[in-house]
């Protein structure tokens, strides 16, 4: 994502999410709880814009993306999207279902790792947001679900025939996305869909524990890495490799890399500056 502003100003009016920043670490919590925040038009196009603003400001070290009350998020709204949908002719669906393509890239493409805190209900929209994450941190009552196909569209919606498969393998892809069957957090566990389970109402704070952990360290190795993870995948080893010789040669010219140097002839921790 560019780091140059437009004209318009930065804005902390979001109404549809929660937004905090401390200590490098901005906290994005969904905030329709009394729908288990599912997703409009407009939460879908504040998400994708709040990153891109995020992105550009730099201050952001790392993020976490949390649910406010008894789940994370069940997915599109069957009122305010899908009945809405049915009235929309095809170039209207094709701007709707770009938009939360957008979100999902913008979630890949932004230069600093995302936590997903996941509590309760991640399904449809929901679930792609948590896959899309760097880290899928969850206590044991989530239950995650890819709905598509049981509403009579392709599983493979917001990129997730793309990012699934690459994360637990294709065969559990296959049966996740054709039968929008839920995934408790123990068979996530087993599968690779989490990061980490933890107790019982302890995702929020350890997803929080971790972003502060990221926040502390060399934001920009953690970048690069991320940016590579996602151009790799589909890259031959000869382009992969070439790559990481570009990208250490660059890294190995900032302050990062000279500081870790000093602060180990020194003895001490190492002061990051993420440059």
């Amino acid at each position: 994502m560019s780091p140059f502003p437009s004209s318009a100003p930065r804005t902390e009016n979001w109404r549809h999410l929660r937004l905090s920043v401390e200590g490098g670490v901005a906290t994005v919590t969904l905030a329709r709880p009394e729908k288990l925040n599912a997703l409009t038009f407009g939460a879908y196009a504040d998400l994708r814009d709040l990153l891109a603003e995020l992105a550009r400001e730099r201050a952001v070290r790392a993020l976490v993306l949390a649910g406010e009350g008894r789940g994370f998020c069940s997915g599109g709204d069957v009122d305010e999207i899908i009945g809405a949908t049915l009235s929309m002719d095809t170039a209207q669906l094709l701007d709707f279902n770009r938009m939360t393509g957008q979100v999902v890239r913008a979630v890949r493409e932004c230069p600093f790792p995302v936590i997903a805190a996941i509590h309760g209900v991640a399904a449809g929209a929901g679930a792609v947001l948590a896959l899309a994450a760097d880290f899928r941190i969850a206590d044991p009552s989530a239950r995650f679900s890819f709905l598509f196909t049981k509403v009579g569209l392709s599983g493979g919606d917001m990129g997730a025939a793309y990012l699934l498969p690459r994360v637990v393998g294709l065969g559990h892809a296959t049966r996740l996305l054709m039968l929008g069957e839920p995934v408790r957090a123990p068979e996530a566990e087993r599968i690779g869909l989490l990061s980490e389970l933890t107790d019982e109402g302890q995702a929020d704070a350890r997803a929080a524990e971790l972003a502060r952990h990221l926040a502390a360290g060399p934001a920009l190795a953690y970048a690069q890495t991320k940016a590579l993870l996602t151009a790799e995948l589909d890259m031959p080893l000869a382009a992969a490799v070439e790559l990481d010789a570009a990208t250490q040669a660059l890294l190995m010219n900032g302050q990062d890399y000279a500081e870790f140097h000093a602060a180990f002839t020194e003895k001490r921790p190492p002061k990051w500056q993420g440059r």
